[in-house]
């Protein structure tokens, strides 16, 4: 093996274009073309390709070296560069080759388990086994390097407006924050336990009361929850906290964070301010409190005219309270066949509702599956508020308004996609006005729909113990393209109705000392108005790359079952480490 005794790199492989220059680049072997007289070797570092030569005028032993280079070999080569003959126009370095007059061979690979290509069909759990291999394809490299564009751009951003980043602990104590907890045993104090950070919340409020009045973090945090595209169990949070702030400062300053990071990393110009919905207008327009605003398909609500009419399924929907609600996909009777309409019916049951009623227009006259029941020309009243043309299809959902909204939210999606009408862009919108509370069905309670440090709206804490649906909170979610990117609110500083939120929530004062106690002593002490946001910065770095999964923008990633399957984690650990921690472990027997 050769060493690297005399050579400096001098050039990435894909920034080398100046012709005339002697270079010295390093890499691993893409591809080789072995045509006798002549050798060519694709080199391969992460800005790019660049051509090694070699012919009838390279010394026969650098010649008789290239010749025995293989794939994913790590080469350094020395020589000049020059105009190639025949031209690649699909790479930066492409109209240049470099004649080699030094090669040193550092490493020699094995045949790897996968061609290293950007375009592969291996399955993504061999992928993931040999992740160090994977990560060797430029698109994964080109997302991993684009995260750590944004983190710089969030940092320098956050920096220059006066924020102050402050490391908070991985291991504390564990409180309720919606998800489960991983947890730490401790050796020192047996029985007792550690909790993973689901986020910094509590102590991020401790720093305002403590006098750092701008705050940030790119904060690690952990959830044991279940895994999807856009979820894993650790993750990163771009984390702040500002004191002396209201709704109306935060927005102002994630904004100017919004436009600084596209600008740093994309070139593009974010247009301010960013849209708003409350979140009764959102789910009234879109049946979702993070919706995708690139395509219409918009809710109508046909209540009005379906309480009196001659469709029982439609008229006892509205008699119980509940509503009649339809989407309009234009210009979709060829793509929404019958066969389509009867999945989709499936689909909708399959998420909570009864069924799904339809105009279908092909011919002359709409087909309506509920025409034979309507009376008095009231399918003729729904086609018009509804704007229905030849050509399109009506879908409608009657059932309570907690069912119709995001089951026809979900639909509008599913339906969109199937016609594929999803424009590209960025389409940023903040949902406001969240309700504090959100009833439990189940349990018929009123739970809360945030951490129970979120403020009131003043003219709403009056409502607390009489009448928790008229509750607002003062938080906000900003999303993109149907994406909950962000999460926040003012917090509650008072100690008193702090006591009051907990006690809402069902807790009692033993409980609240045990789980809170040391935020609610802090209380006393005089703590600042302040708020402030957790932002994903995985997702953003997803949706910015154009990944389909926070995989693509994790070096190593979990997969569904929350294992990693390179390293093997989690695994066993001795006996000993066990023994250290007084923990026992049971092994279930095998039912017979």
């Amino acid at each position: 093996m050769d060493t690297m005794s005399g050579l400096k790199r001098t050039n990435y492989c894909g920034e080398t274009t100046q012709t005339g220059k002697e270079v010295v680049v390093g890499g691993f072997v893409q591809k080789i073309r072995d045509m006798g007289n002549l050798i060519f070797i694709d080199l391969r570092d992460r800005t790019g390709i660049v051509q090694l030569a070699f012919d009838s005028a390279t010394d026969r032993e650098v010649f008789k070296k290239a010749s025995g280079c293989r794939s994913e070999y790590a080469l350094m080569a020395k020589g000049v560069v020059r105009e190639r003959e025949s031209k690649n126009p699909d790479l930066k370095t492409g109209s240049v080759e470099i004649a080699v007059s030094d090669l040193r061979v550092l490493a020699k690979a094995q045949t790897p388990p996968f061609e290293i290509l950007d375009d592969t069909s291996t399955n993504e759990e061999l992928r993931l086994r040999y992740r160090y291999l994977d990560l060797r394809r430029s698109v994964l490299q080109k997302n991993i390097i684009m995260r750590g564009k944004i983190a710089k751009s969030a940092r320098d951003y956050f920096h220059e407006n006066g924020f102050i980043e402050i490391e908070t602990p991985m291991m504390i104590k564990s409180t309720p924050e919606g998800a489960r907890d991983y947890i730490v045993p401790s050796r020192i104090h047996h029985g007792n336990f550690y909790a993973l950070p689901q986020s910094p919340q509590i102590y991020k409020q401790l720093l305002m009361i403590a006098g750092f009045d701008r705050y940030i973090q790119l904060a690690r945090c952990f959830r044991d929850e279940d895994l999807r595209a856009d979820r894993q169990p650790e993750f990163t949070q771009i984390d702040m906290e500002m004191s002396f702030a209201d709704v109306e400062d935060i927005i102002e300053v994630v904004e100017g964070f919004i436009r600084r990071v596209y600008k740093d990393v994309l070139d593009i110009d974010i247009p301010l301010p960013l849209p708003r919905l409350t979140y009764k207008e959102a789910m009234e327009r879109y049946g979702s409190d993070k919706p995708d605003t690139r395509f219409g398909m918009e809710i109508t609500d046909i209540s009005d005219i379906a309480e009196n009419c001659g469709f029982g399924v439609f008229r006892s929907a509205v008699e119980s309270g509940g509503s009649v609600r339809a989407i309009v996909a234009k210009d979709a009777a060829k793509t929404l066949t019958r066969k389509e309409i009867d999945k989709l019916t499936e689909y909708v049951r399959g998420i909570g509702a009864k069924g799904l009623a339809f105009i279908r227009w092909v011919e002359d006259e709409p087909a309506c599956a509920f025409a034979k029941f309507m009376e008095n020309g009231e399918t003729e009243r729904i086609i018009e508020r509804l704007g229905v043309e030849k050509g399109d299809v009506a879908l409608f959902v009657a059932d309570k308004t907690s069912v119709t909204l995001p089951v026809l939210g979900a639909l509008r999606l599913a339906v969109a996609k199937k016609l594929n009408i999803i424009r590209d862009g960025w389409n940023f919108i903040w949902i406001t006005q969240f309700p504090f509370f959100e009833y439990d069905e189940e349990n018929n309670k009123w739970v809360a729909m945030h951490h129970p440090f979120t403020m009131p709206e003043d003219d709403c804490i009056q409502y607390l113990d009489t009448d928790p649906g008229k509750v607002i909170a003062k938080a906000y979610d900003l999303v993109l393209n149907g994406t909950e990117l962000l999460s926040g609110s003012i917090r509650i500083t008072d100690y008193e109705l702090q006591q009051k939120m907990f006690q809402s929530l069902g807790l009692t004062d033993e409980e609240i000392e045990a789980k809170f106690g040391f935020l609610v002593d802090a209380y006393r002490y005089g703590a600042p108005p302040h708020g402030g946001m957790g932002l994903g910065l995985d997702r953003l770095a997803m949706l910015m790359c154009g990944a389909e999964s926070l995989r693509d923008v994790t070096a190593f990633p979990k997969v569904q079952n929350a294992s990693e399957l390179m390293s093997g984690a989690p695994g066993r650990v001795s006996a000993e480490q066990l023994k250290e921690l007084a923990i026992s472990i049971t092994e279930e027997k095998e039912e017979k």
